[in-house]
């Protein structure tokens, strides 16, 4: 029973730094578009963040974390109940997508892109990035050609994992810095608490999971089968 527990507290655990991951590239998403889309009036967390580009960093390392991460789920022996959850994750994503489309006025693509505290925004969001979630955990199951194609991504990354690994230091690195600027800056402006609250959780776990990531040397031990 202790060993049931563990095991599905440890899959919970997975999907929660996949999630994180897909939190960090939609927060992220946004910050750049809005520092873009009004360049060069505005230096975001200025004089702390030196240049609001580093936040590419951060959507790296959202990326490099997704992997490690899911082999955590990947690993376990948790078995499926009626369907495997990428049928979950599509159902979820489908009636999502529904919602934002029929009861908010925001379009599916500028989603993440726009600031909004709106509750039916961000409640489509949660839950379209929740079935983006399922679906990532579960991709090599969804067919045969999937899982050929993700083993061939993996032997190519096998192939450069040192790289991986460098740039994983990097990118958790370059995050640790991020937060530290952002944090520094919302102490100083207390207003702007709440609307930095999402990007400061996010980008402590992003950093945490990069960091520890590294420290297992995570990247060095992947073996795909086509690696040799």
């Amino acid at each position: 029973m202790a060993g049931s527990v563990r095991v599905i507290l440890k899959k919970i655990f997975s999907l929660a730094l996949i999630f994180n991951a897909l939190i960090t590239l939609a927060v992220v998403a946004g910050i750049l578009f809005g520092f873009y889309k009004s360049y060069p009036y505005w230096h975001p967390f200025a004089p702390y963040l030196l240049d609001g580009n580093l936040f590419w960093l951060a959507m790296a390392a959202a990326v490099i974390n997704i992997f490690p991460s899911a082999c955590i789920g990947r690993a376990l022996h948790t078995g499926r109940f009626l369907f495997h959850h990428y049928v979950y994750g599509f159902l979820v994503l489908l009636s999502s997508s529904a919602f934002v489309v029929l009861f908010t006025s925001v379009s599916l693509v500028s989603l993440f892109l726009i600031t909004s505290s709106n509750l039916a925004v961000n409640v489509g969001r949660f839950f379209i990035l929740g079935g983006l979630t399922l679906l990532l955990d579960d991709l090599p199951d969804v067919s045969e050609r999937i899982e050929s194609s993700l083993n061939w991504v993996k032997s190519k990354a096998c192939q450069v994992r040192r790289f991986l690994y460098a740039l994983q230091l990097l990118t958790g690195a370059a995050s640790l810095y991020l937060l530290v600027s952002v944090s520094i800056t919302t102490i100083q402006n207390p207003a702007r608490a709440f609307s930095n609250s999402f990007l400061i959780g996010t980008l402590i776990v992003t950093s945490i999971t990069s960091l520890a990531c590294v420290k297992r040397k995570a990247w060095l031990k992947i073996t795909p089968p086509e690696c040799v």
